[in-house]
């Protein structure tokens, strides 16, 4: 309801936020193959993944990513998450795909929370390549880090966007989605705003370690 408020009672945001933001797909192949194994030893800070390696998102619908010089309206997406307990995150996993368009790579990273959005950067970004097609499952963007300190009970966001410039800033892709009601943070127009998904989430996992 915030969200259609919102909308609705502030015509600029509506335009800016008028282009097709989900995407959906024919599934381009009904195998599916199991994730990159994660490193022994690394437990999970945070996921909202399926149980099953073969189906752990759904790889016909997501959220565009787009570069600067995607020829789109520049766009980012980036997933909150909140650790239990003290932690040292060292492994980003999530459900990016390539949509066919650009350079087949995009940037990872950690920030903190700035009032409910992406404020200042903590680690990253890594450069994630050779992204799986947008349509299959259930191969993962892997990104690493060194571990980063992160407290309990306070919110962080794993942030996909490009590079302003260069390589990769063309750049077209899709965050795949699971069923859930999740906030998430869109970049547009030069800042983050707030979004509430409607039974949607961006798939994904923030691996580390818990001293």
């Amino acid at each position: 309801m915030f969200v259609c408020l919102l909308l609705l009672c502030n015509p600029t945001l509506l335009a800016q936020t008028g282009h097709p933001r989900i995407v959906h797909t024919t599934e381009k192949s009904v195998i599916h193959v199991p994730p990159q194994e994660a490193p022994a030893g690394l437990k999970k800070i945070f996921s909202n993944l399926g149980k099953s390696k073969t189906d752990l998102y759904n790889d016909a619908a997501g959220w565009n990513v787009e570069g600067p010089n995607s020829g789109q309206v520049t766009q980012f997406v980036g997933i909150p998450f909140t650790p239990k307990s003290n932690s040292h995150v060292s492994q980003v996993r999530v459900a990016m795909q390539y949509d066919g368009s650009g350079a087949n790579q995009v940037n990872l990273s950690i920030y903190g929370d700035a009032g409910g959005m992406p404020g200042t950067l903590l680690t990253g970004p890594v450069t994630v390549t050779n992204l799986p097609d947008f349509g299959t499952c259930c191969a993962l963007a892997v990104a690493s880090f060194s571990p980063l300190a992160v407290t309990g009970g306070t919110q962080y966001w794993v942030v996909a966007n490009t590079p302003p410039t260069g390589t990769g800033s063309d750049f077209v892709g899709v965050w795949v989605l699971v069923a859930a009601e999740y906030p998430l943070a869109v970049y547009e127009y030069g800042s983050w705003y707030p979004f509430i998904g409607d039974t949607i989430d961006l798939a994904g996992e923030v691996l580390g370690t818990m001293p």
